[in-house]
């Protein structure tokens, strides 16, 4: 187990933020992590679970413990002639994962390519992109329950899944379990989806598999959203509102092109955005912090931004959206 005071979290941030944390633990196996949950200092003090930190936004440093999983690596436990099942540690890197899925020809992730953060991550945040969800290749959750330290294996059905929620996520449960591996359930005879983005366009010319769509993918969110290791900033920031139907046939009249996706015979999914596009709010400034030129769902850091910079932007944001749609927007980013 690693632990390290007065620590910097700037490689544990993609904002790029270089705030400090009183103390620093990761942990390296299951082991160190039920030593942790015996240790009367630890429970002390206040503490917050982190991965790769591309969903957190923090305001200032850290008075407390930010603690982190360095358990990696990825294990074959199961196949047949048409799946795989592969048992990921939560600190591996979701990206290289799903590298690893691809090259070996195991289908279901290869459009979530090149989202940044960990494995553990994309259990809790249920990730998504370009038509998939993690969720829907999850078989199962390991995790440690904070309270009494006791493991629990999760079923995908356990995990109460939906759009970029889990129980995890749900308030009651929220910081109050440790994942340790998750497994996931991939294809030999991967379905593709194409009909999202500009996937298919990308692909005209190309032959389909699992590595030309990966590629595709990484085409895309390339020419659409800024690298963080080059300009901070933490993805989508906002999730896409859901509006109940008669709202947004009331909307439709004023804006004939407003886009929309059925959910259900009552709710509709509306582009987070469109609606901040239409706003005017594209590369609206508020100190260092600047709304996104190419995808105004994106918050950046110019080099310069505080924690506050950053939530006061997106506080705007919200605010002008409310103002012109009478729609509420949630942040996917986590304020600390």
């Amino acid at each position: 187990m690693r632990i390290e005071q007065n620590y910097s979290l700037l490689k544990h941030n993609t904002f790029g933020l270089d705030v400090k944390t009183k103390y620093f633990v990761e942990y390296e196996n299951e082991a160190d992590l039920q030593a942790l949950f015996r240790d009367e200092y630890f429970f002390s003090q206040q503490f917050w679970h982190i991965g790769q930190g591309s969903n957190l936004l923090f305001l200032g440093d850290f008075d407390g413990i930010i603690i982190h999983s360095a358990i990696q690596g990825v294990e074959k436990i199961k196949e047949t002639a048409g799946f795989v099942w592969l048992k990921a540690g939560a600190g591996t890197d979701w990206d290289s994962f799903v590298a690893y899925c691809v090259e070996n020809g195991w289908g279901g992730l290869e459009n979530l390519s090149l989202i940044p953060g960990e494995v553990g991550a994309s259990a809790v945040q249920n990730i998504g992109a370009y038509g998939a969800e993690a969720a829907e290749c999850i078989e199962e959750v390991h995790a440690y329950f904070l309270e009494t330290g006791e493991k629990k294996i999760f079923s995908n059905a356990e995990c109460a899944y939906s759009y970029r929620h889990s129980f995890f996520k749900e308030p009651e449960n929220k910081g109050k379990y440790y994942i340790t591996y998750v497994v996931y359930k991939l294809s030999k005879k991967p379905e593709f989806r194409l009909d999202y983005g500009n996937i298919r366009e990308h692909l005209a010319d190309k032959p389909v598999n699992l590595d030309t769509v990966r590629q595709a993918v990484i085409a895309i969110r390339e020419s659409k959203l800024p690298d963080p290791k080059k300009t901070g900033n933490a993805g989508s920031f906002f999730v896409n509102p859901y509006i109940c139907i008669a709202h947004y046939e009331g909307l439709k009249k004023h804006y004939p092109d407003m886009p929309h996706y059925p959910v259900n015979d009552e709710v509709v999914k509306v582009p987070a955005a469109w609606l901040i596009e239409r706003c005017g709010l594209k590369g609206k400034t508020i100190g260092g912090a600047a709304v996104h030129e190419k995808q105004p769902l994106v918050i950046i850091n110019q080099g310069n931004a505080t924690g506050q910079d950053i939530a006061d932007l997106a506080a705007e944001i919200c605010r002008a959206v409310k103002e012109k749609f009478f729609i509420d927007l949630s942040p996917e980013v986590n304020f600390i």
